[in-house]
């Protein structure tokens, strides 16, 4: 017998329209990835459709123990298989051993961005994400330059990944409704297999940039760029002006200038 519904905990709000829930599931090209974790199940909503999908492998982790405990009694099928984990700290080799996943899920809206910087760091691992975030948020991963939402989350995860907007879903299918839009976006991993320049260094830069986007990167990436004094055009551009390979190849300027500059 299914046990009592789990309360909402760390920001969740837990969907329940079908439709919605069929909807997000059909979003996913599970024939293209069979390995399948399903981010902040909840009540199940999500989980009832993807158990249902032939040939996948599903997991699901979720932080909150009335959760998990009513996922167990509700799926027996999944016995073992859903876990109470926490996915920024949990070690996903012990998952899916040298595999590659997919991730789904109505991700909790108060860590959703450290959900997306957790997959950028396990891409190659991660070729398919399907999930529902804070509209606002969904609005910043998918815009382009020029956009005043565009920001640090756009460019990172634009370099590794097509990002798309899927659809928007309106507060009244959720219990509790949040006082928020909600969105539905999908990422799926690019050709990019690494950058030509150090990827630590391009996080650093980029996160410059668009931590002081009023000024131009002239004045935003002061620190690094002060040894050097360069009269690089783009250097007049803010960081919402500039787009993921115009970010490349100013990063793989900087530091071709830093190299030769340390090599007199």
């Amino acid at each position: 017998m299914a046990g009592v519904q789990p309360k909402k905990h760390l920001g969740q709000h837990f969907l329940t329209d079908e439709r919605t829930a069929r909807r997000i599931v059909d979003a996913f090209p599970h024939t293209e990835c069979s390995n399948i974790l399903e981010i902040g199940p909840g009540t199940g909503v999500l989980t009832k459709y993807l158990k249902e999908l032939a040939g996948v492998n599903l997991w699901a982790m979720d932080v909150d123990e009335e959760s998990v405990t009513y996922l167990e009694a509700t799926y027996p099928s999944l016995s073992g298989k859903i876990l109470l984990a926490d996915f920024l700290r949990y070690p996903v080799d012990k998952l899916f051993p040298s595999k590659i996943f997919g991730i789904i899920g109505n991700f909790p809206y108060n860590i959703s961005s450290q959900i997306f910087f957790q997959i950028l760091a396990n891409r190659d691992r991660i070729p398919m994400v399907v999930g529902m975030i804070q509209k606002e948020v969904a609005d910043r991963i998918c815009e382009g330059e020029g956009s005043k939402t565009y920001g640090i989350l756009s460019v990172l995860l634009q370099t590794f990944y097509e990002v798309r907007y899927l659809f928007t879903v309106k507060p009244g299918v959720f219990l509790p409704p949040p006082k928020v839009k909600s969105a539905v976006i999908r990422l799926e991993r690019n050709h990019r297999e690494s950058l030509p320049c150090n990827e630590a260094f391009f996080f650093r830069v980029v996160k410059m940039a668009f931590n002081q986007r009023r000024k131009t990167l002239r004045n935003a990436l002061k620190s690094i760029l002060l040894p050097l004094k360069p009269d690089w055009d783009e250097l007049g551009l803010r960081a919402e002006q500039m787009s993921v390979e115009q970010f490349i190849a100013l990063v793989c300027k900087i530091e071709e200038a830093l190299n030769e500059m340390s090599n007199e």
